[in-house]
């Protein structure tokens, strides 16, 4: 049992609970708690990556050795994702990229790699005017990006999609969580797991610690100002990191990750 575990009962039943004042106290008063647990699993991941010869860079996901699609956290054999991706593999690893589309739609296509927070902002610079939604088919990565990715979607009041078959998954839905309007078509792929930094410079236990309960309350503060319900990232600090919590069409509403029904399905064209 992973030290996490046992915190995973209590959560879920929070996530249950009416969203009030008891809900949103709880929230905050686990945080803490939560991060210590974090750090254990943090550390031991990293142990089990040096001990392979994995390396992983700071705040970023491990895309290349890793499978794109982990099995779903059970408590028997692990489950795969409910449905596979579109979208190749190989583009999904690769560096995000953005390109307009037709109707306004500003497609965002593989990792969230260190500097595409700033690419962004240029592309929204210089067709700003055009961009309506911003259609994700991402795995994750950065997550310092993917906050910054999704304060610019809030700041310019842009609808965020996550289409039928693609995939946003990871530090992702932190981007999705930006969007004014919020929608996930039928079969789209969204999943969460905990955040954590590997690399071959490992941290002290008071550094982890440190990093974990800072890195901790700062997603949960953006995901709290995006309006999304705190269910959403417990789910995520509960879920190891080599492991994905796959959400539900029933739990993207409960958890407010999805605000409007989706359009129907058409076939876009490029511009």
């Amino acid at each position: 049992m992973r030290p996490g575990d046992a915190l995973s009962g209590a959560w879920r039943a929070l996530a249950r609970a009416d969203d009030g004042v008891l809900m949103r106290s709880a929230f905050y008063a686990l945080l803490v708690t939560a991060a210590i647990f974090l750090v254990v699993d943090i550390r031991e991941f990293a142990n089990e990556a040096a001990g392979s010869g994995d390396e992983y860079g700071p705040a970023r996901e491990p895309m290349t050795d890793q499978p794109l699609l982990p099995p779903a956290v059970t408590d028997g054999k692990p489950q795969d994702a409910p449905v596979a991706p579109k979208t190749d593999a190989t583009a999904l690893r690769q560096p995000i990229r953005f390109e307009l589309t037709a109707g306004g739609v500003l497609e965002a296509r593989g990792t969230i790699d260190p500097g595409s927070a700033d690419r962004f902002r240029t592309e929204i610079e210089a067709r700003g005017e055009y961009v309506k939604i911003v259609s994700l088919d991402s795995p994750g990565g950065a997550v310092n990006d993917a906050l910054a990715i999704s304060a610019l979607i809030r700041e310019k009041k842009l609808t965020t999609r996550v289409r039928t078959g693609a995939l946003c998954a990871s530090s992702c839905p932190l981007v999705m969580a930006g969007g004014i309007v919020r929608e996930a078509e039928k079969d789209a792929v969204i999943g969460v797991h905990q955040v954590f930094n590997g690399g071959t410079t490992r941290p002290t236990a008071e550094e982890a610690m440190a990093g974990a309960q800072a890195t901790t309350a700062r997603l949960a503060r953006h995901l709290d100002a995006m309006g999304i319900a705190p269910g959403l990232w417990f789910h995520a600090l509960e879920t190891p990191p080599d492991r994905l919590y796959y959400l539900s069409e029933a739990e993207l509403k409960e958890f407010r990750l999805v605000t409007a029904p989706p359009p129907p399905a058409v076939a876009r064209k490029k511009t």
